[in-house]
């Protein structure tokens, strides 16, 4: 039986392993990965918490106060596009990405056979997003995309940017972009004017237009759309290029003498620059800013002045003849940014997750350590209540999050096997197309309703720079924004819905779990969520049956609705093979969820005398283990039986 956690011998969420302190990450990681994998996982994962919670978290305060400073220009007028960063965010990027967040879900690290699931990115970007949920997780999801969509597109010849996305040593290592947002289209991405002509002389193609939110800005690989000459409008007209942040071509002009000037960009002893891939080691080995001539035909206009995420640098770009190159099949771009998009919902969604865990981590700490009255206020009965929900809240998100992701790992094995149009992988794709907008939709609200939570807990401090919940709002602010808005993901629910027939193995994995929560101390919270899985069925078939415009009007209470009765059944079975296991705790969070969100209680629960946060919190807020016996058929606890 595990025993619980003091978080009173803490003063705040930092210099302290976040893996050692978050069991319902373990928990769901164990869950979604096999048996062999998550026996090699877990000491990785267990130091990248450690690395996480001390030298990234450190470095991450100093970043959000010193962030990134763009040189458009050199002081002979020459565009340099140069983006200076403070050293500490070398330092996080460097150990970030040789612990191997993106490489090991694409390359099989030392010691195994195969790539680990992109399950296993997602949890360790979870992890990062404790210290870091959108300013440098953001570079890292879209490094990730950026090798998914060459893995998944390219014929080969764009093989060395593919390797160096997923390299694990940084002197080799480029990071992903995706320029996509132009000023007059936003979300329709079918409006983007970007134009591609083939340049036949050098082999490449040439963009030219404006992207409006570059996040990323001087990733070394970014991914942008654009429109080939001739190109029907619309979507079905977008081809995907690969971008360079170096000149791709080797122009001639670009090679550095030996003796040359360290004021004209040559570094100590002269760097040559022909052409090739130019990664972080080679952006190094330059004396500063790389010379103007050794840089792609872009423009760097302006870096973005935003509320959070200030580790990663947003502005907007302008093409002017830009050297890029096509990846895969002409006006094919919009699928492929759709498979990117898989995965950078749920990025966004397990950068969620990760800001609620520290946001719920830090309350945790303030409220055991803060005195009012004469008792540390996590003593007081409306403390516990709000802590308890903001940790069911947090096993919700991650376990959904998470059975997205393991829904994508087995996609994206069955295509690297060859195995994509199996009957198991297509169940699997249809019903991951309805959860993917789903998971970030939800996450991403929550996760403000968290941060600004805990905000409220640290009382004034917390609403001060010096501690980090200021910083957790902040960036927890643009996770409903980027990959997609609320509505815009309630939008693509529908489509999932109509061309996908998701509901299918929606209501096969629904009915599945159902089933198999045998346990009586889940029968009533288990008849809840029966009821409500069949009125989910009823009002999906009314959604169905009525007009465009009404489904559109549903759309939003829709997802929502089926974040919440999938939830529901997915923790009902996680609790009763835990009760098989001997411990009652994820009954007791299941139960409270079932409660909270499908269930509408008589007098707004009050007369029902119910005193779950008091008599439950040392369990959910605290790991404490339950003994299943303790728990009876209504989910109530009752004394210890010896």
């Amino acid at each position: 039986m595990d025993e619980g956690f003091d978080y009173g011998q803490f003063d705040r969420g930092r210099h302290m392993n976040y893996w050692t302190y978050d069991r319902t990450l373990q928990r769901e990681l164990r869950r979604v990965y096999d048996a062999g994998e998550y026996e090699w996982a877990e000491p990785r994962l267990s130091e990248f918490g450690h690395l996480i919670g001390h030298t990234v978290a450190d470095n991450a305060d100093y970043i959000d106060d010193h962030g990134p400073e763009l040189d458009t220009y050199d002081r002979f007028g020459e565009v340099q596009n140069f983006v200076r960063y403070p050293a500490e965010q070398f330092e996080n990027e460097q150990a970030v990405y040789e612990a191997g967040i993106v490489a090991d879900a694409f390359e099989a690290p030392p010691g195994r056979d195969e790539p680990m699931p992109i399950s296993h990115y997602l949890g360790m970007l979870q992890l990062l997003s404790y210290a870091e949920g959108g300013g440098f997780g953001c570079p890292v999801a879209m490094t990730a995309g950026a090798a998914l969509v060459l893995e998944k597109f390219d014929d080969g010849e764009l093989e060395p940017y593919y390797d160096a996305l997923v390299s694990r040593d940084y002197d080799d290592l480029i990071e992903g972009a995706m320029f996509l947002t132009e000023e007059q289209g936003g979300s329709d991405v079918g409006a983007i004017e970007t134009t591609a002509s083939d340049d036949e002389e050098v082999d490449c193609w040439r963009l030219a237009g404006e992207k409006w939110f570059c996040s990323n800005i001087d990733a070394e690989g970014t991914l942008a759309l654009a429109r080939t000459e001739d190109a029907p409008e619309g979507t079905a007209g977008l081809s995907m290029f690969l971008v360079p942040h170096g000149d791709p071509v080797g122009d001639p002009a670009a090679h550095i003498d030996a003796d040359q000037d360290a004021d004209a960009g040559g570094g100590p002893g002269g760097t040559s620059w022909q052409g090739d891939v130019l990664t972080k080691g080679a952006r190094n080995d330059f004396d500063g800013a790389p010379p103007p001539e050794a840089l792609n035909d872009q423009l760097y206009r302006r870096l973005k002045d935003k509320l959070g995420t200030i580790a990663v640098p947003t502005g907007e770009v302008e093409f002017d003849d830009t050297a890029a190159f096509l990846v895969g099949e002409e006006e094919n771009g919009f699928k492929q940014m759709a498979e990117m998009l898989n995965l950078e919902r749920l990025s966004n969604a397990a950068a969620a997750c990760g800001v609620m865990g520290r946001s719920l981590l830090e309350s945790k700490i303030r409220a055991a350590d803060r005195e009012a009255f004469g008792q540390p206020i996590d003593e007081y009965p409306l403390m516990r209540e709000d802590l308890v929900d903001m940790a069911v809240d947090y096993e919700a998100t991650t376990a959904f999050t998470h059975e997205a992701g393991r829904l994508l790992s087995e996609r994206e094995r069955a295509e690297r096997a060859g195995e994509g149009d199996t009957d198991d992988a297509q169940h699997a794709y249809r019903l991951l197309r309805l959860l993917t907008p789903i998971a970030k939709l939800r996450t991403a609200r929550m996760a403000i309703d968290t941060a600004s939570y805990a905000m409220e807990i640290q009382g004034g401090n917390g609403y001060v720079n010096d501690f980090v919940t200021h910083r957790l709002l902040r960036d927890a602010q643009v996770l409903p924004i980027w990959e997609g808005t609320e509505n815009v993901l309630s939008l693509d629910v529908l489509r999932a819905l109509d061309r996908e027939d998701a509901h299918e193995p929606l209501f096969d994995v629904m009915q599945r779990r159902l089933n198999a929560v045998s346990s009586d101390e889940l029968a009533d919270a288990a008849a809840t969520v029966e009821a409500e899985y069949h009125d989910l069925a009823e009002a999906l078939a009314t959604v169905a049956s009525e007009d465009e415009a009404y489904a559109q009007l549903s759309a939003k209470r829709l997802a929502h609705y089926v974040f919440e009765v999938f939830t529901a059944a997915l923790l009902l079975e996680e609790a009763d093979r835990a009760l098989d296991d001997g411990d009652g705790r994820m009954a007791l969070v299941a139960r409270r969820f079932v409660d909270r969100e499908l269930r509408d209680p008589d007098a707004r629960g009050i007369t029902s005398r119910d005193r779950f946060p008091i008599e439950h919190f040392e369990a959910i807020v605290q790991y404490e283990s339950v003994a299943p016996e303790r728990i009876d058929a209504t989910g109530a606890v009752g004394e210890s039986v010896d």
